[in-house]
């Protein structure tokens, strides 16, 4: 069962590098590098974030639920922070493009919603 787990994480994380690479090439080729590399980094401040949270809930399998849970809490609460702490570091890059950067954040975000659907 871990391995179908591990399996579903990893293509929902496959599709949120394969968007970001969509969009961003789009932005990237419609509007310049600038909006480009605005665009990637949208899309890194949600797949960094989310693939440690993957890696944590992976690892917290097998183990009793109380561990889980506490995982999970933990997990989450670090993809907040370190979601946060992403923007804050994106902030700092001169000239980036507000209208790329979040439709790169909201789209690789909203890959959890298309997985859904493939299931």
């Amino acid at each position: 069962m871990a391995d179908r787990k591990y399996s579903t994480v990893s293509k929902i994380l496959g599709y949120q590098l394969l968007i970001i690479l969509i969009i961003t090439s789009g932005f990237a080729i419609a509007g310049g590098w600038q909006q480009g590399l605005s665009s990637v980094l949208g899309g890194i401040a949600a797949f960094v974030p989310n693939l440690y949270f993957a890696l944590r809930i992976v690892k917290a399998s097998g183990l009793k639920p109380r561990k889980i849970v506490n995982s999970f809490y933990a997990g989450e609460s670090g993809k907040l922070l370190l979601t946060a702490a992403l923007f804050i570091m994106i902030f700092q890059v001169p000239n980036i493009k507000i209208l790329p950067l979040l439709t790169g954040y909201i789209t690789a975000l909203s890959m959890f919603w298309f997985a859904l659907l493939m299931r």
